[in-house]
């Protein structure tokens, strides 16, 4: 009796002792943490399976019992987790109940055009590219690669810093973009201002890339977004670089000469009037809502004051006094 009741007891301190002994211990302070991917809906036998794959030391017998005997096994999340050096079988069991899976971040940027949208991708640290090699040349592969809707991919992911598990794939990040941006336009859409010249959330998206491409200061954004409302209520062309700058493409070289003004293509906004047929670059929240609730103004001009900011101005006269002040005077 008495040599069964010290063999129990010398189990449960042993098990008490392995549950506080690391499951992963290195001396080196450069060591990298395990890697550990749990299926969806995997058992207690395919967990302890899955840490011994990953680099754990202690037998999959040992590690199973314990996942039964925790009575938490059931409640262990699927996803990609790591196992740092010093992790202990109660932390690492804790950190898979509560789904604490490795998140990596990228930062979709402001302004970007989708072609720098997927080159951020395609670098993300740990992130997979299922995309095809054409969807970077060719806009309309891309949406049909991510099973949108829109004909083109300008303008359609919400630039903002997403949190990712590793190894997930570039489409389901980008369709999370896509979504994020679809529910601000809808908001902002919703929101508007009465008796605005725009007849879509399709319009609205098209001016607000204009508005972040040509806003220097964020303060300016509802005055940049009132000149050109101001512009289309009265039929006037944009005359914006911005999306000549687009429709040149990889021409643009950086300069922007006249001859580029005078070249007809269907962003050149100086030749042509209306809307460009798509967004030119990825809006922000700010530009969204700048661009469907614009300041009320008469203005119909703007130029940059050289430190970021933009002079306003109502007529014709008054711009070209402004031109000559802080442009010319440079």
């Amino acid at each position: 009796m008495l040599l069964s009741v010290a063999a129990c007891l010398l189990a449960v301190a042993g098990a008490v002792y392995w549950l506080q002994r690391p499951l992963y211990l290195s001396d080196s302070p450069s060591a990298q943490p395990l890697d550990l991917s749990i299926p969806a809906g995997a058992s207690a036998r395919q967990v302890a399976q899955q840490l011994q794959q990953a680099g754990v030391q202690s037998p999959d017998w040992l590690l199973y019992g314990w996942l039964r005997l925790s009575g938490q096994s059931r409640r262990i999340q699927a996803g990609s987790y790591e196992i740092e050096t010093g992790t202990t079988p109660q932390r690492l069991l804790d950190k898979l109940v509560r789904g604490e899976q490795a998140l990596r971040r990228v930062t979709l940027v402001e302004g970007w055009n989708y072609r720098q949208v997927l080159q951020a991708l395609k670098s993300a640290e740990q992130l997979d590219w299922d995309l095809p090699d054409a969807a970077l040349a060719q806009p309309a592969e891309l949406m049909r690669a991510l099973g949108l809707p829109a004909a083109h991919p300008e303008g359609r992911f919400f630039p903002d810093t997403y949190l990712y598990p590793k190894r997930q794939k570039a489409s389901v990040l980008l369709r999370q973009a896509a979504a994020a941006m679809q529910r601000q336009l809808e908001q902002a859409w919703a929101e508007r201002a009465p008796n605005l010249p725009l007849k879509t959330p399709e319009q609205a998206l098209i001016l607000a890339s204009v508005v972040e491409k040509e806003t220097g200061t964020s303060a300016d954004r509802p005055m940049v977004a009132a000149v050109f409302i101001n512009r289309l209520r009265q039929g006037m062309r944009l005359q914006t670089d911005p999306t000549v700058i687009y429709g040149l493409g990889p021409a643009f070289d950086g300069n922007l000469r006249k001859r580029d003004l005078l070249a007809d293509t269907p962003y050149n906004s100086y030749t042509r009037a209306g809307l460009p047929p798509t967004p030119i670059a990825m809006p922000g929240l700010a530009s969204l809502r700048a661009t469907l609730q614009p300041a009320a103004s008469q203005a119909l001009y703007f130029v940059a004051r050289g430190d970021g900011s933009s002079q306003f101005s109502a007529t014709l006269d008054e711009h070209n006094q402004a031109v000559r002040r802080y442009i010319l005077a440079r």
